[in-house]
């Protein structure tokens, strides 16, 4: 590489798997041209569990769940099955991620919709991923208390926002990327992160490789354009590289079990008269087709030993939907997964979890939560469609194909086209994507 100071613009496209890439290539044209002249990682492993929030942060830290300490898209908050707050705010994150150690470097940083990025005290122009939290709540009072600022609002938000409800796609994706257009020709950042969602949202909605997918990942192509438009009005397309990345991919489902329900039925979890939670001593918390379990008092030899053995009783019964229950130990030597939980269990495939500790057992399939759709994620990285990691521009490579890397090797390659140091990282630069 040049000593010329370099830019980055990073797209990740949630839930776009290496067959969406082959889709787009198959149709010829600039997308074709733009794949043949770059780097490819076809398929990346990524982090257990593969959800947004924790793949996400992996992705801009290099670094697994074990040490970043965001193991789930929703903070846990047992007996509340609606309106959980997820992680949107950088202050859950254990450990430095691409933003502190360009900002650190003397580097500007933008934003759009990275998770876990709400007041980010190391990002320059912030739209992190958040959203309204009532009725009243508008879309300029909540992205200002997560770190948007004023002026960021005024040039780049407020333009572009009205008649968007945010996390209706692909509206909302739509708008992104007009503010992602925008910073680039406000601020020029030296480092840009954006995150669209619109595809993840179609595959829980409709199934993994269909019509309304590939209008998707069509709208997909046509947004890295548009970044790519931004960067040269910008002037500064010839001193950036691009990136187009995933963070997972998922499974078609076919039903909701609750392991709640089970714990309840061995006196693990008590119940009101009227149905609500009253107390717990294990407790599953979901992440779609896979699930946390917590004990109230991880110490509890007594506890521990009857939960390990109910969950391996439903394992091996094979009607709960469960394929493998790991210990904290196991989930952390295997998969570098750790935290405020002593089990995991796996699915079997088409079988997610919910946490509803109420009779039926089995719960509807409900387009209103990713979990619960036709397909969701969650599940073992090693299963099913495989995100990929793709650059271009004048420090990458050029007709590079690599077949896999974990995904935690992401954000060191960004540091490394950036020239800056990111130490400790759990992943190590794609050296063979790099000129």
């Amino acid at each position: 590489m040049s000593g010329k100071k370099r830019k980055a613009v990073v797209f990740s496209c949630d839930a776009m798997v290496y067959e969406d890439i082959e889709y787009l290539v198959s149709k010829g044209g600039r997308f074709a041209d733009l794949i043949a002249r770059g780097a490819l990682v076809e398929r990346t492993r990524t982090i257990y569990p593969s959800v947004t929030y924790p793949c996400h942060t992996s992705m801009s830290t290099g670094c697994y769940p074990a040490r970043h300490g965001v193991t789930n898209n929703s903070e846990f908050r047992p007996g509340q099955l609606k309106n959980v707050p997820w992680n949107w705010f950088a202050d859950a994150i254990k450990c430095p991620d691409i933003f502190t150690a360009a900002k650190r470097a003397g580097l500007t940083t933008a934003c759009v919709f990275w998770p876990v990025t709400g007041n980010h005290k190391y990002i320059d122009y912030n739209l992190p991923e958040y959203w309204p939290q009532s009725e009243s709540d508008t879309n300029e009072a909540c992205f200002l208390r997560a770190g948007t600022t004023a002026d960021v609002w005024e040039k780049c938000v407020k333009p572009f926002i009205g008649g968007i409800k945010i996390r209706s796609h692909p509206g909302t994706d739509e708008f992104l990327i007009k503010v992602a257009c925008e910073m680039i020709r406000q601020y020029r950042p030296d480092l840009l992160m954006i995150h669209t969602g619109d595809l993840d949202s179609f595959r829980h909605r409709s199934g993994l490789f269909n019509d309304l997918v590939r209008s998707s990942c069509d709208d997909t192509e046509r947004w890295l354009f548009d970044l790519i438009d931004a960067a040269k009005e910008a002037g500064v397309y010839d001193d950036t590289d691009f990136f187009l990345t995933s963070d997972h991919g998922q499974l078609e489902i076919v039903r909701n079990v609750k392991p709640n329900v089970v714990f309840a039925d061995h006196g693990l979890i008590e119940k009101n008269p009227d149905g609500t939670l009253k107390s717990w001593k294990a407790y599953c918390h979901s992440t779609g087709l896979s699930a946390q379990i917590a004990l109230r008092d991880p110490a509890d030899e007594e506890t521990w030993r009857k939960t390990y053995d109910l969950l391996k009783f439903m394992r091996d019964e094979g009607v709960y939907g469960i394929s493998r229950v790991y210990t904290a130990e196991e989930a952390a030597k295997e998969e570098h997964l750790a935290g405020d939980f002593s089990f995991v269990i796996e699915g079997d495939g088409y079988t997610s979890f919910a946490e509803d500790w109420n009779r039926p057992m089995v719960k509807q399939l409900d387009l209103t939560d990713y979990r619960f759709g036709r397909a969701t994620h969650g599940h073992n990285p090693d299963k099913g469609p495989q995100p990929f990691f793709f650059g271009f521009g004048p420090d990458i490579a050029e007709g590079v194909r690599i077949d896999r890397r974990p995904t935690v090797d992401e954000a060191p390659t960004y540091a490394a086209v950036l020239g800056i140091e990111m130490p400790g990282t759990d992943g190590s630069p794609v050296r063979e994507m790099l000129k």
